[in-house]
């Protein structure tokens, strides 16, 4: 009976010692693969701002003469241009594509199975409503002053206002303390009335 509970005991030191360690070791690594929430502002804004491709699955609404309208999108990027965006709701332009491979821009209804290419498109319409459309003025007007970077609610929100432009006026995006990753991004009027609001509801950075 002794060297039973013996063995028993043994037994147990040797779990304990074991969840020990495997706690601690995760707890490390946790901390590690999750430190932004130790980042300064300004580490947090290089971050954002040296992102050089992603992929995000997004929710969009855009707010426009008393009407509402809600957009399910995919949307990707490499830098220096390269982009693609793809409509997954509503299901009436399920399947839109627009890419651009930084030369030429390429429609896409794969519904209907038809295509468009516009080659040689050197300059592309500014989508104001992509992530690297908000770093691309942000930083030209960083300069100017016309930027601000603050946190509020477990939130660094990062701000730009285009005073030439009364309709995408300010832009606001929000990157979460815990992840370090955007979480929404807001465009206001220079009347501060919410023209879109952009939902991140999974989104990979590289």
């Amino acid at each position: 009976m002794k060297i039973k509970t013996k063995i028993i005991l043994l037994v147990l030191i040797v779990i304990i010692i074991f969840l020990v360690f495997f706690l601690k070791n995760n707890y490390k690594n946790l901390k590690v693969g999750n430190n932004m929430s130790n980042k300064s502002i300004e580490e947090i804004e290089k971050y954002i701002l040296n992102i050089s491709s992603y992929k995000a699955k997004i929710e969009m609404i855009v707010n426009s003469n008393k009407t509402t309208n809600k957009y399910v999108l995919l949307q990707t990027y490499e830098k220096p241009n390269k982009t693609k965006q793809i409509i997954l709701e509503p299901s009436n332009i399920e399947g839109l594509e627009t890419e651009y491979d930084g030369q030429n821009l390429i429609i896409k209804n794969t519904k209907l199975n038809l295509s468009k290419v516009y080659e040689n498109y050197e300059i592309i319409v500014n989508n104001y409503m992509t992530l690297e459309a908000f770093i691309s003025s942000y930083e030209s007007l960083k300069e100017n002053n016309k930027t601000k970077i603050y946190e509020e609610n477990n939130n660094v929100i990062m701000e730009v206002e285009e005073e030439t432009n009364n309709y995408i006026y300010k832009k606001s995006l929000y990157i979460s303390r815990d992840t370090g990753a955007p979480s929404k991004l807001m465009i206001e009027d220079i009347n501060g009335e919410e023209l879109v609001y952009i939902l991140y509801n999974e989104i990979e950075i590289k």
